[in-house]
């Protein structure tokens, strides 16, 4: 009868372990996914940024020479990541692939025009930057015009803001929401223990000791829940950097060290803050309200 009683407890046990490890691991992985996506929210809309053209379109009287000097002077400005020069043959090549048939057997002409399509680095794309740059192309006597996509760039910017800020908040608003129910999984570990705390207590035990015990093992149960959602962050942020490699995921190491150590120690923070508290509690009840 004993040993089935002592293997009952075990089992229950070790199954108040496991899904108090399974909810620190649940909880820190959801955390640290969102750590990424706060890390990564810049990168993502500078990403989108860079791939909004402003196109110099050149009149037909432009010297080659003057092309050459507009398209060194493009390439070494701050503003630039890269350009790409169209020549109006390329332009009608690709237009007529687009639409299916030879525009200009129809025109008899070509009415399309030399153009330098120019991709800019994301801190410059802003309305108020491109305007500046777009006037600046424009003065120039042999440029006809400048166009870009107005418009998507004052959206693409205010959506930027607007997601920045919600992302913020779900951070701060998950943050918490994560240290309640980890807190919650380790007081309802330690509130199955709660008569050996008190027994404990009233043989004569000091507070600090009975608390040791319960604290140490909440923190290896903290640890390896820490360690279970770092493999899950590493392998997800391994899948989308393979998956997005534009995005170089794992380009900044230092940020994903940091990010990595900031869960780890989280794992462990709360949980020895948790268990602190709960024992505490605990040992400042009586008797019969461990019964309530």
């Amino acid at each position: 009868m004993t040993t089935s009683f002592e293997r009952y407890q075990k089992r229950r046990l070790i199954s108040s372990y496991f899904s108090v490890v399974i909810s620190i691991a649940l909880v820190l992985f959801l955390l640290g996914m969102l750590g990424l996506l706060v890390l990564n929210t810049k990168k993502v809309a500078d990403h989108f940024k860079e791939q909004i053209a402003l196109t110099v379109y050149l009149k037909d009287t432009a010297k080659e020479v003057e092309i050459e000097q507009l398209k060194k002077s493009l390439a070494m400005a701050d503003y630039t990541k890269t350009t790409t020069y169209v020549s109006k043959e390329d332009a009608a090549a690709a237009h007529s692939e687009e639409i299916g048939e030879d525009f200009m057997e129809f025109l008899g002409y070509n009415p399309l025009q030399n153009s330098i399509d120019v991709y800019m680095n994301a801190d410059f794309v802003s309305s108020e930057q491109v305007d500046d740059i777009a006037a600046d192309l424009t003065s120039k006597n042999f440029v006809d015009e400048v166009v870009y996509d107005k418009p998507l760039i004052a959206l693409l910017n205010d959506n930027v803001k607007k997601i920045s800020l919600w992302v913020l908040i779900a951070s701060s608003v998950f943050t918490f929401i994560a240290v309640l129910l980890i807190n919650s999984s380790i007081r309802l570990a330690v509130y199955s223990k709660r008569f050996i705390i008190k027994t404990m207590q009233m043989v004569g035990a000091t507070k600090g000791f009975i608390r040791r015990p319960f604290i140490w093992q909440s923190v290896k149960l903290g640890l390896i829940g820490a360690i279970l959602a770092l493999i899950g962050m590493a392998a997800v942020l391994f899948y989308l950097n393979n998956s997005f490699q534009e995005l170089n995921l794992l380009g900044d190491v230092k940020m994903l060290v940091i990010l990595f150590s900031g869960i780890f120690l989280m794992g462990i923070v709360i949980t020895w803050i948790s268990t602190y508290f709960a024992t505490s509690r605990f040992l400042n009840l009586k008797t019969d309200e461990l019964y309530y």
